[in-house]
């Protein structure tokens, strides 16, 4: 059964202590280095964005321009009792001139154990910046500054997106840009991901976001779908093929194909038993695969994700 635990007095109460830095006053844009980042840092394992994408660990910074959300997915992480509604926004450069500190600031316990060139290079000069860490940042009115600014000063940007603002889809130019698929129809998206608007519209929304990634790949943007697989939700085969169809149309550079892990709030909405094991994930993949015309490209066993890559 899923788990009863107390929600924090305020968002930022129970972020602050699971080791997010905030940017300033007023605003839930926040930078927190995540587990593979530190491991990195002390010469030990990368995460799977390095295995699939060469990605640096040491030197990414996991960052949310805002925490508001569109959506309360039952898998996400998040207290879901106390929700920001209201901040104040940013500006591109404040939060970038402020990146450096904040992340310095949240890695300042690891520098004893981290190797000394990696730690300087991490918290002086990181080259990876992930738009993933919590929240909708298509919620951000100036993301697409945002992501210019980081790019223009020789970055690269991976934005992760639920894909149910369309219009700041179509503005944005990530290096490489993930939409998240978690369902194959409205229902099934509306029982597992219970968006905050009418979910027939913000479905429609998710597949004008899909519509738009052939026309991102000419941009020259890298892209990509990402399935959260939630066992008795999402992962029977009716659902793998619908998933299929959905990729097979939108035609993402990659597809990454994730099991749901048991952590945070999801564990007040979710069973244990909802967690697929790794030989289902890969199963779910091949269907995926063999049905949208992709191919296995690797795995990562830990962070329990398969990767697919489009057939030449």
């Amino acid at each position: 059964m899923p788990r009863t635990i107390s929600p924090p007095k305020t968002p930022k109460d129970s972020l602050h202590r699971q080791g997010y830095n905030f940017i300033a006053a007023g605003s839930s844009a926040a930078v927190k280095p995540c587990m593979w980042c530190k491991r990195a840092l002390r010469g030990g394992e990368q995460c799977y964005k390095h295995q699939f994408y060469g990605i640096e660990s040491w030197r990414c910074v996991q960052m949310t321009p805002t925490l508001r959300c569109n959506q309360r997915c039952l898998f996400c992480w998040r207290s879901m009792e106390h929700e920001i509604t209201e901040e104040v926004e940013l500006d591109p450069k404040e939060i970038i001139d402020a990146i450096p500190r904040v992340q310095r600031k949240g890695l300042s316990g690891d520098k004893p154990w981290s190797d000394p060139d990696r730690w300087e290079t991490a918290t002086s000069h990181p080259n990876q910046y992930a738009i993933s860490l919590s929240g909708e940042p298509t919620l951000y009115s100036r993301l697409p500054e945002l992501i210019d600014l980081l790019r223009e000063a020789g970055n690269s940007v991976f934005l992760v997106s639920n894909g149910t603002v369309p219009e700041m889809i179509q503005k944005v130019r990530p290096s490489q840009l993930y939409l998240s698929l978690d369902a194959a129809d409205a229902n099934s998206y509306a029982e597992l991901c219970r968006p905050a608007g009418d979910p027939t519209i913000m479905w429609g929304n998710i597949q004008r976001s899909l519509g738009m990634l052939r026309q991102k790949e000419e941009e020259g943007v890298r892209t990509a779908v990402r399935t959260t697989l939630v066992k008795g939700y999402n992962d029977g085969s009716g659902a793998a093929s619908g998933i299929a169809a959905l990729i097979k149309d939108a035609a993402p550079n990659f597809v990454e194909i994730k099991g749901y892990m048991y952590l945070g709030y999801s564990r007040t909405r979710l069973p244990e038993t909802a967690v697929p094991q790794m030989d289902e994930i890969r199963s779910f993949a091949s269907h995926v695969a063999e049905h949208a015309e992709y191919q296995i490209l690797d795995e990562n066993a830990p962070s329990r994700v398969v990767c697919l890559v489009r057939k030449p």
